[in-house]
C-alpha cells in the first residue's frame, strides 16, 4: 500500500492524462487530489479520506475522464438516489446525454452508456448477476465509501469490494476517518496495490462559537484555533476566558430565577429561534443551517419565524422563488397541495425560510435544496439526514442542542457526528471562512464543546454480515468453500482478526502474572492454591444462590400482579410509594406485567414485580366506578379516600424466606474448615493474592471465550446460514451445496426480511389477492414504524387479514428456527402502512390515504407515505421478476402501476 498522507508537495509536472483533465476544469488542484489522480492514472486504486468540501469529486471524475479516454466504462456509484441523480445532473452537464446513463432501481436511463450513475444496490445485483453490462468495465468510483459502517445496507460496499474482478480500478472516496490506514491496508489485502491519500485540511478555515443568549462568543482564544488553515492548534487549545466567564455568570443567574420569575417556577428559556436568525443576519453569517434534530422542531422553527415577521428575501429574489417552486411542484395533483401544506411552505420560502427533513415530500425537500444552492433560501431548519451527502453547503451551521435521539434513547453528539454536521459550514468559492454556532442552555460547558470542536476521532467500522440472500448468491456464484474464503477476506472479519491480535497479548500478559502469583502462593499442587479455589467455589456457589433466589422472588411477583383483579386492594410492601393501593386496570404481559394503581396518598402509576419483594396478595376488594379515571386529581383523591376508608391496615414488611437446600454450601464449609491451610498464619494475606490469582483466571478465561468467539465468526454464521437454508429446501445438501429453484427466486430478493418473502411466495400465502390487497401484505414486511406504537392487525378485507395472519405465521416459524440455529431473528411484520396503502392503491386520494394511516394508529408525513410507498414499488418489483406463480407476478405489476401515481410519482428520487 502506499501511504500519501503528506500532501503538502507535489511536482510542477502533470502526467499527460491528468494534465488534460485539469486544462479543463476552471480551478487549480488541491495537492492531495493531483497526488490521488497521479496514483490513478499509474495504475492504482485509490482511497481518499477528506472533509466535507474538500473536492474529493474530482479524483471521481478524472476517473471517468480516464475511462472516456481509453475507451473503456466507468460506474460512479452514490449511496442514496438523490446523490445518484445530482452526479448525474453534473457529469450530463460536462460530457453530454449520449455519454452518461443512470440507474437507480426505479429508474434506466442508457443503461449501456460508458459512464453509469448507479447506487451501489444496483451495481451489487449486477455482480451477482454475471451482467454483461460489466463487460469493458476498468473504473469504479464509490462515493461516500464510510457509509460501509451504515447498519442496514453497509454490507453492500463490502460484497461490491470483494467480487469486482481483480483488473477494475477502484476508486474510494470517503469523508474523514481515523483509520483510514487500516481501511487501506485491507484494501490493499483484496483489491491489490492501492494509495490512500488523507488530507485533514479544510478548505475554507471553520471557526466555532457559543451564543449565549444574544451575544456570539469565539470558542476559543484567537491565538489557539482548531480549525487553523495550517492545521496547527489541535493540541493545548485555549477555550475563550471571556465565554467561561459570561457562561459562568448566566448560570449562576439561571440558578435563581433571575431570568424569569422565581426559582423552581420558570425554567431557562433559550433565545427565539427568529431572533437567532436575526442576529446571525445582522453578523452577516446567513445563510445558515440550523440542525433541530426533530422533524416536528424544524416545522415549529419555521412557523415561529413566519409569525415573527422574519423577512430574508428581497421582491426580485421571492418573484425568483415563486418561479422555481411552480417549476418543481408543476406536476403535483392540486387535488393534493392542502393536505401537504402547500401555501404555508410556500410562503415560507417566499421570505427565504425553509425547514428539510424526511418527513417532506421529496418534490419539496429538493425545491429547498435548490433554492438554497442558489441562495435564494438563507435560513433552513434541519435534521442530521441533511447532512448524509447532499450537496447543500452554507456560510454557517447552527447546532440547538449536542444531545440527538438515535432511534433507542437521547445520546450526546460524538466528535465524528459534531464534525460531519459543521462540515458544511464554509462555501468553498464564496466564503474566506465558515462558521459553526452552538447555542448555550444550562449544563454546557464551553470545555465539552471546545472537546468535540477540537477531535477528529471518527473509526470506521464493518457492518458486514452474511445474510440468506448474500448466501444463496454466493453460493451459486462461486461455490461453498470459495464462499467462505471470501467472507475471511472482508472488513469486519479484518478488523476482528486485529481484534484478537490483542487479546492474545492480553492473554499472554495475564497468564506471565498468574505464573508469578502461583509462586508467591506456594506453587499449583500447593496447599494455599488448593484452599484459596474452595473458597472461590464457595464464593462462586453462594453467588449462585442467591442469583437464583432473587429469580425466584421475582417469579412469584411476576405470578401474583398477573393474578390480580381490578379493584383488589394491595399492600407495597417498599419503596416510594410504600403503603396501600388499589388496582384500577390489570396487565397481562407474562414477562413484566405493569398493573395500573392508586395509592393511598392519591399516586397513580403502574407498579412492578421490583416494588414486590414478596408476592402481591389481595387484602381485600375495594368497589371502582365503572369509569374511574386516575388521570385527574380529584379522581384519585376520590380514590384514595374510599381506599383508606376501607379500614384495612398494610401489613409488616415480609422477610426474605431461606434460600432453600444449602447442604452444599455447609460441606464446602466443613472442608475449609478442616483444610490444612485454613490455620496458615500469613492467610490473610495469602488470600488478597488469591482473590487477584482469581481475577486475573476469570479474565484469561473470558478473553479465551471472546477470542474463539471471534476467531472466524462470519465464517461460523455462514454455516449456521447453510445449515437453515438447507434445512428449508433453499439449498442441495452435502460438503458442497448448490442453490435450489427456490434458492434461485431467493437470490433475486434484496430485502431485510428476504427469506420470509421468498417464504411467503413459496407457500401461496400472498396468492389470490387483488392489487391493493398484495401491496398492503408486502407492506408489513417492509415498513417498520419510528417509534413504538400501537396498530391494527387487521387489514380492510378478509383475503389480506388471512394473508397477514399467515405472513406472520410463517415469521413465527421462521424465527424459532432462526433461534435454533442460533441466527438473529428476521423482523417481525409491522401492519402500521396497511391501510394507507391499500387506500392509495385503490384509487382513492393522498388525503383518504393519509387518514387511513392515522384511524390505524399510525400518523404519517407526507414524505413517509410517499418514502414507503416506493419501498414497497421496490419489493413488488422483485416479486414480479421473481415469483413462480404467473399470476402473483401480473398482480405485483398492476399494484406497482397503481401506486406509482401522484406524489408518489413526482420527483422520484
Amino acid at each position: 500500500m502506499t501511504d500519501s498522507t503528506d500532501t503538502g508537495s507535489t511536482a510542477t509536472a502533470l502526467p499527460p492524462r491528468l494534465a488534460e483533465f485539469a486544462a479543463e476544469l476552471s480551478f487549480p488542484l488541491d495537492p492531495f487530489q493531483v497526488q490521488a489522480c497521479r496514483a490513478l492514472e499509474g495504475g492504482h486504486g485509490v482511497l481518499v479520506c477528506a472533509p466535507t468540501g474538500a473536492g474529493k469529486t474530482v479524483v471521481g471524475e478524472f476517473a471517468v475522464h480516464l475511462a472516456l479516454r481509453a475507451g473503456s466504462k466507468c460506474f460512479y456509484t452514490t449511496p442514496i438516489k438523490a446523490l445518484s441523480n445530482q452526479k448525474y445532473a453534473d457529469l450530463v452537464a460536462r460530457y453530454g446525454k449520449a455519454t452518461v446513463g443512470l440507474l437507480t432501481g426505479d429508474q434506466s436511463v442508457n443503461p449501456d452508456a460508458p459512464v453509469v450513475v448507479m447506487t451501489t444496490e444496483v451495481l451489487r445485483n449486477m455482480l451477482y448477476a454475471s451482467s454483461t453490462t460489466l463487460i469493458g468495465l476498468t473504473h469504479v468510483v464509490m462515493d461516500e465509501v464510510h457509509f460501509l459502517a451504515d447498519r442496514f445496507r453497509g454490507a453492500v460496499w463490502e460484497e461490491v469490494i470483494l467480487h469486482l474482478p481483480e483488473d477494475v480500478r477502484l476508486v474510494s472516496l470517503s469523508a474523514t476517518v481515523s483509520n483510514a490506514e487500516e481501511f487501506g491496508d485491507w484494501m490493499e489485502t483484496v483489491r491489490g496495490d492501492t494509495t490512500v491519500v488523507v488530507d485533514e485540511v479544510r478548505p475554507i478555515p471553520l471557526h466555532q462559537h457559543v451564543m449565549v443568549g444574544p451575544r456570539i462568543f469565539d470558542l476559543f482564544e484567537s491565538t489557539a484555533h482548531p480549525d487553523a488553515a495550517d492545521g496547527t492548534g489541535r493540541r493545548g487549545v485555549v477555550v475563550n476566558r471571556e465565554l467561561v466567564e459570561q457562561v459562568r455568570r448566566r448560570a449562576a443567574l439561571d440558578s435563581t430565577g433571575r431570568w424569569g420569575g422565581p426559582r423552581g417556577r420558570i425554567g431557562f428559556r433559550p433565545l427565539p429561534r427568529p431572533e437567532v436568525v436575526a442576529r446571525l443576519d445582522r453578523e452577516g453569517l446567513l445563510p445558515a443551517i440550523t440542525f433541530v434534530f426533530s422533524r416536528a422542531g424544524c416545522d415549529a422553527a419555521v412557523g415561529q419565524c413566519l409569525r415573527a415577521g422574519l423577512h430574508l428575501a428581497s421582491d426580485a429574489e421571492t418573484a425568483q422563488i415563486r418561479a422555481i417552486v411552480d417549476e418543481h411542484t408543476g406536476d403535483l395533483p392540486r387535488a393534493d397541495l392542502e393536505v401537504l401544506g402547500f401555501r404555508e411552505w410556500r410562503a415560507a420560502l417566499e421570505r427565504g425560510i425553509a425547514a428539510h427533513h424526511a418527513g417532506m415530500l421529496p418534490a419539496f425537500r429538493h425545491t429547498v435544496e435548490d433554492l438554497f444552492v442558489r441562495g435564494l433560501v438563507r435560513a433552513v431548519f434541519a435534521t442530521e439526514t441533511l447532512a448524509l451527502g447532499i450537496n447543500m453547503p452554507a456560510r454557517t451551521v447552527v447546532l440547538e442542542k449536542l444531545v440527538k435521539y438515535n432511534g433507542e434513547t437521547h445520546a450526546e453528539l460524538t466528535p465524528g457526528e459534531y464534525t460531519q454536521l459543521t462540515g458544511r459550514a464554509g462555501r468553498r468559492g464564496i466564503d474566506v471562512e465558515g462558521h459553526a454556532v452552538v447555542l448555550w442552555q444550562p449544563g454546557l460547558e464551553p470545555a465539552d464543546v471546545a472537546g468535540l470542536a477540537s477531535t477528529r476521532t471518527f473509526p470506521l467500522r464493518s457492518s458486514f454480515r452474511p445474510s440468506y440472500n448474500m448466501a444463496v448468491n454466493l453460493i451459486d456464484a462461486v461455490g461453498a468453500e470459495h464462499s467462505r474464503a471470501l467472507l475471511e477476506r472482508s472488513f469486519a472479519q479484518f478488523q476482528a482478526d486485529k481484534s484478537v491480535v490483542g487479546l492474545t497479548r492480553g492473554i499472554e500478559r495475564n497468564e506471565k502474572a498468574l505464573a508469578k502469583l502461583r509462586d508467591q502462593l506456594g506453587g499449583e499442587d500447593g496447599d494455599i492454591i488448593d484452599y484459596l479455589q474452595l473458597r472461590e467455589e464457595l464464593t462462586q456457589l453462594e453467588r449462585r444462590r442467591e442469583r437464583q433466589a432473587r429469580q425466584d422472588r421475582r417469579q412469584a411477583a411476576v405470578a401474583s400482579l398477573l393474578a390480580l383483579r381490578r379493584g383488589d386492594i394491595v399492600a407495597i410492601p417498599g419503596g416510594r410509594r410504600t403503603g396501600l393501593a388499589v388496582v384500577l386496570e390489570t396487565d397481562t404481559d407474562v414477562t413484566d406485567p405493569r398493573p395500573l394503581v392508586v395509592t393511598a396518598d392519591a399516586w397513580s402509576g403502574r407498579v412492578s414485580a421490583a416494588d414486590f419483594p414478596a408476592p402481591a396478595t389481595a387484602l381485600g376488594k375495594l368497589r371502582l366506578p365503572r369509569h374511574a379515571d386516575a388521570r385527574t386529581a380529584r379522581a384519585r383523591r376520590d380514590l384514595a379516600s374510599a381506599l383508606r376508608s376501607t379500614g384495612i391496615s398494610a401489613p409488616r414488611r415480609p422477610k426474605h424466606a431461606k434460600n432453600g437446600d444449602t447442604r452444599e454450601i455447609d460441606d464446602l464449609r466443613r472442608r475449609l474448615r478442616r483444610h490444612p491451610a485454613h490455620q496458615h498464619p500469613d492467610l490473610e494475606r495469602l488470600a488478597r493474592l488469591g482473590e487477584r490469582y482469581n481475577r486475573l483466571g476469570r479474565e484469561v478465561a473470558q478473553m479465551r471465550r471472546q477470542s474463539a468467539a471471534t476467531t472466524n465468526s462470519l465464517a461460523r454464521t455462514f454455516e449456521r446460514i447453510v445449515a437453515l437454508l438447507t434445512e428449508r429446501g433453499y439449498l442441495t445438501a452435502g460438503d458442497d451445496p448448490s442453490t435450489t429453484e427456490a434458492g434461485e427466486r431467493l437470490a433475486r430478493i434484496y430485502s431485510e426480511s428476504d427469506l420470509l418473502v421468498a417464504e411467503c411466495l413459496r407457500h401461496g400465502v400472498w396468492a389470490g389477492l387483488s392489487p391493493a390487497e398484495l401491496a398492503a401484505v408486502v407492506s408489513a414486511v417492509v415498513y417498520e414504524a419510528r417509534v413504538e406504537e400501537g396498530a391494527t392487525e387487521y387489514g380492510p378485507t378478509g383475503p389480506l387479514r388471512r394473508a397477514l395472519a399467515d405472513t406472520v405465521r410463517l415469521c413465527g416459524q421462521l424465527r424459532a428456527d432462526e433461534v435454533r440455529f442460533k441466527l438473529p431473528p428476521t423482523r417481525e411484520p409491522d401492519p402500521g402502512f396497511v391501510d394507507a396503502i391499500y387506500t392509495w392503491v385503490s384509487t382513492q386520494s393522498l388525503t383518504e390515504a393519509l387518514i387511513a394511516a392515522g384511524a390505524a394508529g399510525r400518523d404519517l408525513s407526507a414524505g413517509d407515505f410517499v418514502r414507503w410507498c416506493r419501498q414497497v414499488i421496490d419489493l413488488l418489483d422483485q416479486i414480479r421478476t421473481g415469483a413462480v406463480d404467473p399470476q402473483i407476478a401480473k398482480t405485483a405489476a398492476r399494484a406497482i402501476g397503481a401506486i406509482r401515481r401522484g406524489v408518489v410519482a413526482v420527483d422520484a428520487a
